[in-house]
Parts: structure tokens; C-alpha cells; sequence
């Protein structure tokens, strides 16, 4: 999830800085072994003044990175940097003890197929299409090549692409990584995967899921931050106009100005989306609490307590006792397991901004389907499956 805005902030970069004849060159770790702050895809796209978007690690290894950056901008070649994390590997002056491995790819960014691509890239990243870029790392005359690959909303894993976007220098080959897609695309993974003698790193690309916050109060404008930080597209909904001004939310969040029984409003699909209702009032809490359910809306945080959400939930049983159905949805068991209030994670929060957190936390364990735990509890590698 947080890839996806990394890379739709680093490709849009892009097209900026070729803009004004500046040069950059995009780092991406395209492979990990062990302990690892960031997943096979992480960028870092680093300016030629010096400025940077993204990271490679938890800092440890950007100094070494900028290098490498200023050398291949100097002679447009691109570079494989592989880094040792062990305390007893010293070959390029640390020894960090975090026992992993690390390969980081390293390109021009401002020239070369990069650039020639990253318009449609961002163009993609703008949908709900699965996207998966493929790029020749190996040395060779395909070097950097880049290509975009497209599977859309209902493209079934291990069904093949819709279209692929670039080329890699010939149609066979990518027609051959465009299945090697397809198979990152049935596993979820990012990885390097060797075609005719090539190493070639698919990143699969998901869409982040939506996050519906219904209620624009003040307490509401940590929650839009926060949740646009991590990755999330926010869609705000109020019917009161003045408490949408994007003064009070500048997170790029899309606003909407409803009420729960205004069937006109098109909200994003129900399918891809998380909700927050947050209304402060009865009345609307318990309207959006119906449509979302009629929706099939996989989770509904409540904010407020438990007895409050309950009492809503009693109403909206006992509103559809004569139809057996309240607005489409049928009550029961099942389906009010999809209602989580109080929302958020038990962190003894105290606050909007605490409470924010305690929030966004548990939107992000429902998203990687984890059961919140400490990670020192953790004996397997965290990023596991």
C-alpha cells in the first residue's frame, strides 16, 4: 500500500524534474534476505541538488545509496548494490548486526527508458488497476528497460494481463515476463525472476484500498492526515459544506458533501473500501452505518462506545423487522461482525491525534489481515506471509 504512493509521488516527480533538464537517478531494493526495513520495491529517487523522495532502509544505508546515485547519474549507467547487514561485514564501512541482506537497483532516472515511461506509469497508478513494472537489471544491452504492466480490477489471479504498456526490446521477451507478472500477480509478491539469461525484477503494484471517513469535525482532520500518510485514498463525506474546507484537510483527501439517503452519491466500491463513521450524531451515524452494510462494506469502525454502537445496531435490526432487510442488508450475526466499535486498537489513547493512531493501526492490521501483537513476540521474520 504505502509502495503505491511512493511510487505515484516519485513518477510524478519525474516528469517535474525532466521538465527543468534536472537529473536524478531512482534507487529501488529489488530483493532481501533476513532482517529488512523495507520490502522488495521501497524507492528512493535522489535529486541532483540533494533532495529525496522515499527510502531504501531506516537510513542506515542512504549515505552509501547517494553515492551510487551521483555515479550513475555521472555516467548514465545503472548499478546492483548489494548490501550485508551483519555485524562482521565491513566491505563498505558499517557493521549494522540486523542479519539481513539487502540488493538495492540503482538507474537514471531523468533519461533513459525510465523517463520514457513513467507518464503512462503514473497515468496507471491513478486507477484501481493492479500494476506490475518490469525491469531488466542484469547487465545487457536491455539494461534499465522498463515496462508497465496491467491487470484490471477483475483480472482473477494467475489470469494473464490485460495489456502490457513498453517494451523490453522484443515481444517475445515480453511476452515471457508478462507471465513471470502474472505469476507475481497470483502470489502477491514482488520478486527477481531470470528470463533468457536476464534478471528481470516484477514489482506488483496493488491498489491501496479506499478509506471512507464520514464526519468532517475537527477530530477527523488527524485521522485524514494520518490515514493519507500511510497510504490510504480518503474520501471525506459531511452534509455540513463549511466543515469540508480543504484548509482543515490538505492531504489531498477527496470531499463530498452527502447525506446518508443521497443515493446520487457515487462512492468508491464497496469491495475496496474501509469506513469510519465518525458523525457525532445518532441520526446520521445510524443512516451511514445502514448504507454502508446494504453496501457490503468489510469494515465499519464506530467511533464512541460500545453501548452506542450497539444501541445503532438494535435500531437497524428492529427498522427492517417487518422486511427482514433494513436498505438491503439483512441483519445478523454475521454481518454486524463487519462493525468494529469502539473503533481502533487498544493503545490507551487519549485525544484526537492519539485516537487517530490507535485507528489507523488497527485499519492497517485489518488491510494485512494481522492479529495486533507486540513484534517482540514475534519469532518469525515480520514481513513473512
Amino acid at each position: 500500500m504505502n509502495h503505491w504512493k511512493e511510487t505515484t509521488e516519485i513518477f510524478s516527480r519525474l516528469a517535474a524534474l525532466g521538465a527543468r533538464g534536472e537529473t536524478a537517478a531512482l534507487a529501488t531494493v529489488v530483493s532481501i534476505d533476513g532482517s529488512a526495513y523495507r520490502r522488495p520495491g521501497a524507492k528512493l529517487l535522489i535529486e541532483d541538488d540533494g533532495d529525496t523522495i522515499g527510502g531504501v532502509s531506516a537510513g542506515c544505508l542512504e549515505a552509501d545509496v547517494r553515492l551510487a546515485a551521483r555515479s550513475v547519474v555521472g555516467t548514465a549507467t545503472s548499478c546492483l548494490r548489494h548490501y550485508d547487514t551483519g555485524e562482521e561485514d565491513l566491505s563498505w564501512g558499517l557493521g549494522l548486526g540486523c542479519s539481513g541482506a539487502v540488493d538495492i537497483y540503482v538507474q537514471p532516472a531523468t533519461s533513459g527508458p525510465l523517463a520514457t515511461i513513467a507518464g503512462r506509469v503514473v497515468d496507471l497508478l491513478a486507477g484501481d488497476a493492479t500494476v506490475a513494472l518490469a525491469t531488466v537489471i542484469s547487465d545487457g544491452p536491455e539494461v534499465g528497460a522498463t515496462i508497465a504492466i496491467e491487470f484490471p480490477i477483475e483480472t482473477p489471479p494467475g489470469a494473464f494481463p490485460a495489456s502490457v504498456h513498453g517494451s523490453l526490446g522484443s515481444p517475445d521477451l515480453d511476452h515471457r515476463v508478462a507471465a513471470c507478472a502474472r505469476e507475481s500477480h497470483a502470489t502477491g509478491r514482488s520478486a527477481v525472476h531470470r528470463v533468457a539469461g536476464r534478471q528481470i525484477f516484477v514489482e506488483l503494484l496493488t491498489p491501496p484500498p479506499h478509506l471512507l471517513v464520514f464526519g468532517a469535525g475537527s477530530d477527523a482532520r488527524s485521522l485524514v492526515a494520518y490515514a493519507s500518510d500511510v497510504g490510504f485514498r480518503v474520501t471525506l463525506v459531511d452534509h455540513r459544506e463549511a466543515l469540508l474546507d480543504p484548509k482543515w484537510f490538505p492531504h489531498g483527501a477527496r470531499r463530498i458533501t452527502a447525506r446518508p439517503d443521497d443515493e446520487s452519491v457515487v462512492l468508491p466500491s464497496a469491495a475496496r473500501s474501509l469506513a469510519v463513521v465518525m458523525m457525532h450524531s445518532l441520526a446520521y451515524d445510524r443512516g451511514w452505518i445502514r448504507r454502508l452494510l446494504a453496501a457490503g462494506v468489510p469494515y465499519i469502525g464506530v467511533l464512541g462506545p460500545r453501548r452506542r454502537t450497539e444501541s445503532i445496531l438494535r435500531g437497524l435490526r428492529h427498522d427492517g423487522s417487518d422486511t427482514g432487510a433494513v436498505g438491503g442488508w439483512t441483519g445478523g450475526a454475521a454481518n454486524e461482525d463487519r462493525v468494529y466499535g469502539p473503533v481502533g486498537l487498544d493503545l490507551g489513547a487519549d485525544g484526537p491525534q492519539q485516537v487517530a493512531i490507535s485507528i489507523v493501526a488497527e485499519l492497517l492490521a485489518i488491510t494485512a489481515k494481522r492479529e495486533p501483537r507486540h513484534l517482540s513476540k514475534r519469532h518469525d521474520a515480520i514481513h513473512t506471509r
